[in-house]
């Protein structure tokens, strides 16, 4: 069964924080198509929060396409043609990644300058292929 996390440190809203675990989990193949995300009450009890934040959040997937709520039963997972990354895709571009990350370390930037130069690369690389 799924189960979301929160970090409260992370300066980023719970409910996006929930968002944000179900498109990874779809995005990494965790979940998939028909798989039920944790009630709303399951959530709440889990999480310690408000059942409003877990509802906006599930209202945003769904406004996305990413899960249908079916009254009575929960919320589930939709059919996303491609959103999951292949298996031999993913495990060739963590190796990648890996080793990068790696290097990068050893290069001695910390944790705020590995964040930097990757979000200013992948800007950087998304404008380009645009373009």
């Amino acid at each position: 069964m799924f189960l979301f996390r929160l970090d409260s440190g992370s300066g980023v809203p719970p409910y996006l924080q929930l968002v944000h675990q179900v498109r990874q989990a779809v995005l990494m193949g965790y979940l998939q198509a028909g798989d039920r995300l944790p009630l709303i009450r399951e959530a709440v009890e889990t999480l310690a929060i408000n059942p409003n934040t877990v509802a906006k959040a599930y209202r945003q997937l769904e406004q996305e396409g990413l899960v249908t709520g079916r009254p009575g039963q929960g919320t589930f997972v939709n059919d996303v043609a491609s959103a999951a990354i292949p298996a031999e895709d993913y495990t060739a571009l963590r190796r990648d990644m890996e080793a990068w990350l790696k290097r990068a370390y050893e290069a001695g930037l910390d944790e705020h300058a590995v964040t930097a130069l990757f979000t200013t690369i992948h800007q950087e690389t998304r404008i380009g292929a645009i373009s």
